[in-house]
């Protein structure tokens, strides 16, 4: 029977491969279809994604270019820009000990890329960054001994410092008048900063006081920095042997406490005439010292005299003005109308006579004066405050000057070898008005000093001067107050010497009583 459906075997071998082709191919198809379906939603979701970092992305970017380039942000608009900004928070499980997984390090990275950071720029005053601090001492000191014949321009140009800065600092006036007068061996130290710009000069004017000289923005300013001085008071006594000046040596006074000494007492004792072997004296002066270091010795606060038995005394006191004096225990000024020497001399060549040979003209005629015998050069001053109503040269009295002091009194000096005032020329008690010399008729050098009241020559050692004016009533309280302590350690220090004389005279007594044994008695 004949098969209907037969096929021949290649035929049907075709059909079969045809169909594995085609079951096969809508493998193929449906998987690339469901791929694609996958691909257009992970598309549509990354898309998405990009879109709206893309568009933080570029909100962020034209805030950032909206801003100009040169401005600088404040640190309010900082802190509200970062506000801003979102904030992620990456937590790390316990177990992966500060390490972040692959995903949150992606993660990071997308937003790392997504919000770029960027540098704020900070505006820091110069003013609060010293570069000095850096150095310990960033400015430089020059110390310049004053040479003799140097002079404050001669120094400047040495020190290569502009003639427009001496200027200026000249033009400050008298606080830096003592820049013109320096002495050699001083030390001006100068300040200069790292540009090598004069900032500062000191000059010490003397062991508390130097003399500082800033450079500011609006030019030099000058002051007086003054260290702080601590005083001690000091007794010393002494015995008259010989003269002043051996006893005060010998007693431990330095020469000018010696020269304060015969100044204060001055106007009543004349240390060349009158005082006697035996006199005694007490001074009371200040040591002063400055950061523990001995300065020197100050001034005489109080003293006594005792001589030939009649006791002098005198105490310092200082007004509300800073004056300071010499006044008795009572009040009295120590400063008399008239010196009785208007100089320091050597000793009286010739004294105030009636009678006299003269030794040049070779005839007796009055000495109406005292010549003082001195070195020449030496200073003489004024006697009293007054006017000077001659003053010349003639063969006779040299070069000489007259000082009229009020109605009553003239003063004459002759034989100077210099006279330094003018007729007409006011002066003041102490004030230098010539030098001892030999013009005129004049064997040596000399002063011959005459004095006169009404008109009538006396003698200027025994004349009676002027009465010594009191304290001011005003200033009597604080008199009292400031000399109290003063006047009772004169009286200790009297106490203290008197008892110390009389012990010794006792033991000189016992010593001589025995030195003088009885006889023996007679066999």
């Amino acid at each position: 029977m004949l098969r209907t459906d037969y096929k021949p075997q290649s035929i049907r071998q075709s059909g079969q491969l045809l169909q594995r082709h085609s079951s096969r191919g809508f493998r193929w198809a449906f998987t690339g279809t469901i791929i694609g379906i996958l691909l257009v939603i992970l598309s549509f979701n990354s898309g998405s994604l990009a879109d709206s970092h893309a568009s933080q992305l570029s909100t962020e970017k034209n805030k950032i270019s909206a801003e100009p380039a040169q401005q600088q942000l404040s640190a309010d608009k900082a802190k509200a820009s970062i506000k801003k900004l979102p904030r992620m928070n990456i937590e790390l499980p316990p177990d992966t000990d500060g390490r972040l997984s692959q995903d949150q390090t992606d993660i990071a990275d997308e937003y790392e890329n997504a919000f770029p950071r960027r540098a704020l720029p900070l505006s820091i005053e110069t003013s609060l960054y010293d570069e000095s601090a850096d150095d310990e001492n960033p400015n430089t000191l020059t110390a310049v001994t004053v040479q003799a014949g140097d002079s404050l321009a001669r120094i400047f140009q040495k020190q290569s410092i502009p003639a427009r800065d001496l200027q200026n600092i000249m033009s400050l006036g008298k606080p830096v008048k003592a820049l013109t007068k320096m002495m050699p061996g001083t030390v001006i130290e100068f300040v200069r900063d790292r540009q090598n710009t004069l900032i500062q000069i000191r000059y010490p004017l003397d062991e508390t006081d130097t003399l500082i000289i800033d450079k500011k923005a609006s030019g030099y300013h000058s002051k007086i920095d003054q260290v702080k001085v601590e005083t001690e008071l000091v007794s010393v006594n002494g015995v008259i042997n010989d003269s002043l000046f051996l006893s005060g040596k010998a007693a431990g006074l330095s020469d000018n406490l010696i020269m304060q000494l015969a100044g204060i007492f001055g106007w009543d004792i004349d240390f060349v005439l009158d005082i006697r072997k035996g006199d005694r004296f007490t001074v009371v002066y200040e040591k002063r010292y400055a950061a523990g270091e001995f300065l020197g010795n100050g001034a005489i606060v109080a003293a006594e005299f005792v001589n030939q038995g009649k006791s002098f005394r005198a105490v310092q006191f200082v007004d509300d003005k800073g004056n300071r004096n010499y006044f008795t225990p009572e009040g009295y000024s120590m400063r008399k109308a008239f010196l009785r020497a208007p100089l320091n001399f050597l000793y009286v060549s010739s004294g105030f006579k009636r009678k006299r040979f003269h030794p040049i003209l070779k005839r007796v005629k009055a000495h109406r004066g005292i010549d003082y015998r001195a070195p020449k050069g030496t200073p003489v001053y004024a006697a009293g405050d007054g006017k000077v109503i001659r003053s010349g040269y003639n063969k006779y009295n040299g070069n000489y000057v007259f000082i009229k002091h009020g109605e009553k009194y003239v003063t004459k000096y002759l034989h100077f070898s210099r006279r330094k005032v003018r007729t007409g020329q006011r002066v003041k008690q102490g004030q230098t008005i010539g030098y001892v010399g030999m013009t005129g008729l004049a064997e040596a050098p000399h002063l011959h000093y005459e004095f006169l009241v009404n008109g009538v020559h006396r003698n200027p050692r025994t004349v009676k001067l002027p009465q010594a004016r009191p304290i001011d009533k005003k200033h009597r309280t604080l008199f009292t107050a400031s000399t109290r302590s003063l006047i009772a350690r004169l009286d200790l220090e009297d106490r203290i010497y008197l008892a110390q004389l009389d012990r010794i005279n006792r033991q000189q007594a016992a010593l001589s009583n025995s030195e003088i044994s009885p006889k023996s008695a007679p066999q």
